[in-house]
């Protein structure tokens, strides 16, 4: 057993590999040796297409208990397998000395080893069938065994394509499925029928608060909600509202603050605070600065009043457009008109001004504005659970409302089903959807929401630890997801791999959040 090289460096990659392959004398064969707790393993070095430091990890709900998470390989999803979890070995921390080795299954998937030691070639004469083997591994996930020179220590070479089937049957068995093309999983999951009651006398509205009041847009104004960022360009000047430019996927948005634009006292951004862009029609959008966003609500136009005349004559509130009045007149949230708040004349003259500075700043060409115009987008709502994030289409959401203090606990349900609420007059079944991903509990707080959905007919809602955005997501970013276990596969087809923003966001399928036997339960509850 002659010994090549040490990747014990940062990795192995393809441009690694010893020059000709495999040697050319009898039929000695190469291998990458490994350990993994006190074992010596090998994988053939063919099938090695590179050897990593431990990513970054996206965990994935119902997914087999050897799997790390999916991690970001240059734009690729790379499902990380933890070798220990595999062989039934004890679990520990990783270190330094800690490596993945990426392997070409069909499509790339990473064995997560305690440490590599090297590359050897090694002649047929000192190769043992797995069958002479007596160790704490089982033999059906070996091929054989290498004998060292010195005759009693020994490297176990490891079947990994049956350590993914034993693992991951639907990964194993799928592999050339995954391998589709983004553009055809996109068109067949657009092609679906989706399953979202729509009602023509209820308005959605995106509402937010500035100073303790509630205000509201439409939602088919409403592009995306963003962080607020960490710099922004400011216009010398301009009107103390307009806060300045930023630079949202290539293209110059103008930031205004809500407070100043209705004359409230100021306070200093924070994380805390949120955009929310807002379309005014002819390529023009605005990004409008909140205090927060509160909710997204289904309302009947009966509870939907315009502005009353006496007060629509007021200069100061003719960005107003109508009031909507919830809990019975209780709460009354303003609803906002973009048209009527912006002029699209000096929008379009900000932007203007800084087109020049800001395209010379980040590179952009005319042809890389030409492609972000043509882009294919979808558009989520991105919720958190735990540490990930998560998507869902925005127009398979009802609403998203506050957690009420109490929630009408029901008798003999499942753990998951939290409870009942009333919804203006109609019973909601509640999950918990941590619960339902079988994560820890948290204590409820002020940042959970319930995300409301209507699945198979049946108005549903699901409490998430907080909504973080809407956004819009070029279909580019958008793949399949690994095939991880058959309730996964049915729940997380795609994945969003945000590699420049170093972000992973799972997209749910809304219509696959409930079985036919949990939706069974929860119809008998909401009656």
């Amino acid at each position: 057993m002659t010994a090549l090289a040490d990747p014990e460096g940062d990795g192995l990659n393809g441009t690694d590999h010893p020059q000709g392959g495999e040697p050319g004398r009898g039929d000695a064969r190469q291998f990458v040796i490994f350990h993994v707790q006190a074992e010596s393993f090998a994988v053939a070095l063919s099938d090695v297409q590179e050897i990593i430091r431990m990513p970054d990890v996206v965990r994935v709900p119902m997914s087999p208990g050897a799997l790390e998470g999916l991690a970001n390989l240059r734009g690729t999803v790379l499902p990380v397998v933890n070798l220990r979890h595999a062989f039934g070995f004890t679990q520990t921390a990783h270190d330094d000395s800690t490596r993945v080795v990426v392997l070409d299954l069909g499509r790339p998937v990473g064995m997560v080893v305690d440490r590599m030691a090297n590359v050897v070639t090694v002649e047929a004469s000192s190769i043992e069938p797995a069958s002479s083997i007596q160790g704490t591994i089982d033999t059906d996930l070996l091929t054989g065994m290498i004998k060292a020179d010195d005759g009693q220590s020994m490297v176990m070479i490891l079947d990994a394509g049956q350590v993914i089937r034993r693992e991951f049957k639907d990964l194993a068995n799928r592999a050339e499925t995954l391998g589709s093309t983004t553009q055809a999983t996109t068109s067949v999951h657009r092609n679906e029928d989706k399953d979202v009651e729509t009602a023509t006398d209820e308005d959605q509205l995106v509402s937010f608060e500035v100073a303790e009041q509630e205000y509201a847009f439409p939602i088919e104004q409403v592009q995306e909600i963003v962080q607020m960022p960490d710099s922004v360009s400011h216009i010398p000047n301009a009107a103390s509202h307009v806060l300045g430019v930023i630079t949202l996927r290539n293209r110059l948005l103008p930031l205004v603050s809500l407070r100043e634009m209705f004359g409230l006292p100021g306070t200093t951004l924070s994380e805390a605070n949120k955009v929310v862009v807002v379309s005014l029609g002819g390529g023009l959008s605005v990004g409008v600065v909140m205090d927060s966003v509160k909710e997204v609500l289904r309302v009947n136009r009966s509870v939907i009043d315009p502005m009353p005349s006496l007060l629509s004559q007021d200069q100061s509130l003719s960005d107003i457009q109508s009031i909507c009045r919830l809990q019975d007149g209780k709460r009354l949230v303003s609803v906002l008109s973009a048209e009527r708040m912006f002029n699209a004349t000096d929008l379009r003259k900000v932007i203007a001004n800084n087109d020049d500075e800001a395209g010379m700043q980040s590179g952009e060409t005319d042809e890389d504005a030409r492609t972000v115009e043509v882009d294919d987008e979808e558009q989520f709502v991105v919720f958190r659970l735990m540490d990930e994030e998560y998507g869902v289409p925005i127009d398979a959401i009802q609403e998203i409302v506050r957690v009420p203090e109490e929630l009408t606990r029901v008798p003999k349900t499942p753990a998951f089903i939290e409870g009942v609420i009333n919804l203006r007059g109609v019973v909601l079944p509640v999950v918990d959807q941590r619960r339902r991903f079988g994560l820890s509990g948290i204590d409820r707080n002020d940042r959970q929401r319930i995300m409301v959905f209507t699945i198979r007919g049946i108005r549903t809602g699901f409490i998430v630890d907080s909504v973080s955005e809407v956004m819009r997501i070029p279909a580019r970013f958008i793949g399949a997801a690994p095939d991880l276990s058959e309730e996964q596969r049915r729940l997380i087809r795609r994945v969003a791999n945000l590699e420049h923003l170093k972000r992973m966001i799972l997209l749910l399928e809304v219509t696959q959040l409930l079985n036919v036997q949990e939706l069974d339960v929860l119809s008998g509850d909401a009656a």
